[in-house]
């Protein structure tokens, strides 16, 4: 397997269907008291829902047009895994620049494709001038572990507008400098 990974442009993003984001949720995580505590949940995730995907697509579209960047990781042409960053500084002091997504299909994990990823979007977020990477991950082990081991630590500051959208996220953050 021979990876590559490029920037995708708009008229490519509907390319992000073809990931398999198929998974067992066996466990999630709930942040209680400032603690991160675990959960039995049982779940089983298959393809993207029409609405949902629709609304990634939108988001992407919208990162693109303010200055973000898409990034692919491409086995051949089959799309293995994706990431963007957006190009908008939050936090009280500017330093954080968000995640948006990271998908990898299901038959591509445990190949650290999600790891090349990560340190793709932390490039992108340095290059934007952050000094922190923001994430808001969902609540699974499996993700939330991911993020743990790539060195994110609970955020020191939580976005609002984010915690409003997703307030069952996990809300992550990932030193640059």
């Amino acid at each position: 397997m021979e990876l590559t990974f490029r920037e995708l442009k708009k008229a490519e993003l509907i390319i992000i269907k073809e990931i398999d984001r198929s998974e067992t949720i066996h466990e999630i995580y709930e942040y209680t008291n400032g603690e991160l505590v675990l959960k039995p949940e049982h779940c089983v995730v298959t393809a993207f829902e029409p609405k949902e995907l629709e609304y990634i697509i939108e988001s992407q579209n919208r990162i693109l047009s303010e200055g973000g960047k898409i990034i692919g990781a491409f086995d051949g042409e089959n799309i293995a895994g994706v990431a963007s960053v957006e190009n908008k500084k939050r936090g009280i002091h500017s330093e954080y620049c968000k995640m948006d997504i990271l998908y990898v299909s299901s038959n591509y994990r445990g190949k650290r494709i999600g790891h090349k990823l990560v340190e793709k979007c932390k490039k992108i977020a340095l290059d934007f001038g952050a000094k922190k990477l923001y994430i808001s991950a969902t609540p699974t082990k499996a993700t939330v572990d991911f993020y743990r081991n790539e060195g994110a630590v609970i955020a020191k500051q939580i976005d609002l507008d984010l915690f409003e959208l997703e307030p069952l996220d996990i809300h992550l953050e990932i030193n640059l400098i």
